[in-house]
């Protein structure tokens, strides 16, 4: 293979036909450039997707109360069902499964804000009465102070933890920390300042969000006794689906829900969702890889015609060379090594265009798009990519190999 007369005689064969080698040339080129750069926006794809969910627990369930629909020991239906403080030492009980709960409250309802003041500045934002475990659940990263922890709930403690929304309105330039918030005449100190990593429309409402300590919340706003609803971080061994219909029937069990009602109670837990966008992001790497796979198999193809018809042409050359004694295999080597040449040089240049394309493609896209990504491939996927095109490159010289092999000197030097 490191003869250097064989890669002269490989070099002058195709520098002959220089048409018909850059138009072969071309569909290995392509076929691999189609490749990387599928696979590449492939990833800048499922990039962006997984960065909205980035921090956000991917084995979580979360329960809500609603409205019953069916009448049930004595209760009547339509009753809007309200969860209570003693709910949460149940649910720790008879769900060993719970990493993590989190008996979460609003002011206000769904979507709704509050006025909040710092001096002469106003804004409206969504107030939520917390324990420490939703930093799990949600994905919060602290950019200065501290988050709530257990001992602002036991001493019902006037601490706030602020969105980078609220700094910004409420603040400007103004240290936060240590400074004070008025929420429905109630003053807070705000202890620190958050943010989310991922994108997305959560985010961007946790932009605007302020955490009270969760008993602080209760009797600041007359909301003693009640939760809004819960979240719980699961063990890694634990299944969600269970875990949520296990949360379910404990809960309609304790505030007399029908186990036949179906409305009394909302539920969602994180991993489906989670395992969907993997499934999804599974199919489409492979259908990437199926519609790449088979336009370089087309270009090989090429190939091995192109070699067919260059043995074809090659027959009193290659039988003199049996008949001066050249072995069969020194013959496959020649035509294997032109075919390997070939699209190696084609398929090297498909490679770095690809990169070249994507390199720009990433400066331009950055970081400013919430949905997609700078597009990326793996080194593992580039030598993936490589060690396929040489598979295919072997395969496409092997035949036209062991045809010129079995040539017979004397018909070879009759052949026109």
């Amino acid at each position: 293979m490191f003869d250097r007369d064989k890669w002269g005689e490989v070099w002058q064969t195709l520098r002959r036909n220089r048409l018909r080698t850059l138009m072969t040339a071309s569909g290995v080129f392509w076929g691999l450039f189609m490749l990387v750069i599928m696979l590449g926006f492939g990833t800048g794809l499922e990039g962006g997707v997984k960065k909205n969910l980035l921090g956000f627990a991917n084995n979580a369930v979360f329960v809500w109360a609603q409205r019953t629909r069916l009448a049930y020991h004595g209760f009547q239906a339509g009753r809007r069902v309200r969860f209570e403080t003693a709910d949460i030492a149940r649910l720790q009980r008879e769900l060993p499964e719970i990493e993590q709960l989190a008996p979460r409250i609003q002011l206000g309802g769904y979507r709704d804000g509050a006025n909040v003041n710092f001096k002469e500045k106003t804004g409206n934002f969504t107030i939520m009465g917390d324990y420490p475990a939703v930093r799990s659940v949600e994905g919060i990263s602290l950019t200065s102070g501290r988050f709530i922890n257990e001992l602002d709930l036991a001493e019902k403690r006037k601490i706030a933890i602020i969105g980078t929304d609220v700094q910004r309105i409420l603040f400007g330039n103004t240290p936060p920390l240590r400074q004070y918030i008025k929420i429905k005449s109630v003053y807070f100190m705000v202890v620190g300042t958050f943010k989310r990593d991922a994108g997305g429309e959560q985010a961007e409402q946790l932009k605007s969000t302020i955490y009270l300590p969760f008993s602080t919340f209760q009797y600041a706003f007359n909301q003693v006794n009640r939760v809004g609803w819960f979240a719980m971080a699961l063990k890694a061994d634990a299944n969600a689906k269970e875990v949520e219909q296990k949360a379910r029937r404990l809960l309609a069990r304790m505030h007399h829900i029908s186990p036949e009602d179906d409305q009394g109670l909302g539920s969602y837990n994180s991993a489906e969702d989670f395992t969907r966008v993997n499934n999804l992001f599974l199919g489409i790497s492979f259908f990437i890889w199926f519609v790449g796979t088979v336009t370089l198999c087309a270009g090989m193809l090429g190939v091995s015609n192109i070699m067919l018809i260059t043995v074809r042409e090659r027959t009193r050359e290659f039988g003199i060379r049996k008949a001066l004694g050249a072995t069969p295999f020194s013959i496959i080597s020649l035509v294997v090594q032109e075919a390997l040449t070939l699209t190696a040089v084609a398929g090297y240049a498909g490679l770095v265009c690809a990169v070249a394309v994507l390199e720009i493609a990433g400066r331009l896209i950055g970081d400013s798009s919430e949905a997609f990504s700078a597009p990326t491939v793996d080194f593992k996927v580039a030598l993936i990519a490589v060690a396929l095109l040489t598979v295919a490159g072997l395969f496409a010289g092997i035949m036209p190999a062991q045809r010129a092999a079995r040539i017979n000197p004397v018909l070879a030097l009759k052949a026109e």
